[in-house]
């Protein structure tokens, strides 16, 4: 049975919950919930397993903490022996806006601490898809932004954008990404419903 990692990055702790920081943690919380399975406290992280068309998924919250993510990642690909081709990990991106989402296959840290300890272990050639989180905020303020909370107006953005990176995740296992990143990269989030799904797309 082919084996998928996917990894949501966040910290630990009931102080850290509901932050912009541990959006990759709420997704991968979505996708436990779809998929009726719950996680488990284990080694460098909460752990959980649920099965796709014949694909074996172990999705991972590292409990490292946000710099020492790839001590985790590292970890887990070792000890279920899976190929890096099928590792991906869900994060949150300044760069881009609330509730946007874009997977891509490889590519540098862009600054993200998790990211950059994955990558000082294992190297830069791994899928990952990134969450907006926007960046309204002011200057020297990024720290705070990161570890603050999620306003009410916020949620509405990105909780229909959480069903839609399930999807996408579950598309990256039974699809893979190129199919994957056509699929879903050219969407944009809607804080309602759409108003112009007759229009043509541009596809």
């Amino acid at each position: 049975m082919d084996k998928y990692l996917i990894v949501g990055l966040g910290n630990p702790g009931d102080e850290y919950a509901g932050t912009r920081h541990n959006t990759g943690f709420m997704i991968l919380d979505a996708f436990a919930k779809a998929s009726n399975v719950i996680f488990s406290d284990k080694r460098y992280g909460y752990v959980a397993e649920t099965s796709l068309k014949g694909r074996k998924l172990i999705l991972l919250k590292p409990t490292t903490f946000m710099n020492l993510s790839g001590n985790a990642v590292r970890y887990w690909l070792n000890k279920e022996n899976i190929d890096q081709t099928r590792l991906l990990v869900v994060v949150d991106e300044m760069a881009l806006p609330l509730g946007t989402l874009r997977l891509k296959g490889n590519g540098s840290n862009g600054g993200h601490n998790g990211l950059g300890h994955i990558q000082q272990l294992i190297g830069q050639d791994y899928a990952r898809l990134r969450v907006g989180i926007g960046n309204d905020f002011p200057r020297g303020g990024q720290v705070d932004w990161v570890l603050g909370r999620y306003t009410d107006d916020e949620m509405k953005v990105l909780e229909p954008q959480m069903e839609v990176a399930v999807e996408e995740i579950k598309s990256f296992v039974l699809a893979g990404i190129d199919i994957t990143m056509n699929r879903f990269n050219k969407k944009k989030p809607v804080s309602k419903p759409a108003a112009d799904a007759s229009e043509p797309s541009d596809e």
